[in-house]
């Protein structure tokens, strides 16, 4: 019988990732669910509108199919420097994050996570394919498929009309 291993990744879904706590999550968990991915930093100057807003967000649309994944970054201006811990502490605690925050992750380079590689070589930006900057976003519809890349500076609330698109909301 013929593996799929071969085969690049499709879709979102096909990827698994850590949790905070080191535990294996399979994206296949979020079919049928619109996702904004959006790598994070806490001690960056974006975080505060960033936060509030993605939790807005999240409040307003999760029982309607949006799932946000937060993934720590500490690869610009080492602005995530705290453990997982201290990390969801500060999300969790300061923001009333209630969306999944994972493992802190690179990226870019040759250590960027898979899940991240798949997402810039379907959604290469104007300037290249490497994330620029913390909360950079991406937007994946119900199959996995990324449809949309923002830069750290789009305000989460100004993607609303496209993630209420992609719900079947607009």
């Amino acid at each position: 019988m013929a593996s799929q291993s071969n085969q690049p990744p499709q879709s979102i879904h096909e990827f698994s990732v850590k949790d905070a706590k080191g535990n294996d999550v399979n994206l296949g968990i979020y079919k049928g669910k619109v996702l904004l991915i959006v790598n994070v930093a806490s001690q960056c100057g974006l975080a505060n509108s960033n936060y509030t807003e993605l939790a807005e967000l999240y409040k307003k649309y999760k029982d309607q199919g949006l799932e946000i994944l937060a993934f720590p970054c500490n690869q610009f201006g080492s602005q995530e420097p705290g453990t997982n811990e201290e990390i969801q502490e500060f999300a969790c605690t300061r923001f009333k994050a209630e969306y999944p925050i994972f493992d802190k992750v690179d990226v870019n380079g040759s250590d960027a996570a898979p899940v991240y590689k798949f997402m810039k070589s379907v959604k290469g930006s104007l300037f290249g394919d490497n994330v620029k900057w913390n909360f950079s976003k991406f937007l994946v519809d119900k199959e996995g498929q990324v449809v949309d890349r923002y830069a750290p500076t789009t305000s989460p609330l100004s993607i609303e009309k496209d993630i209420k698109k992609l719900l079947g909301k607009a």
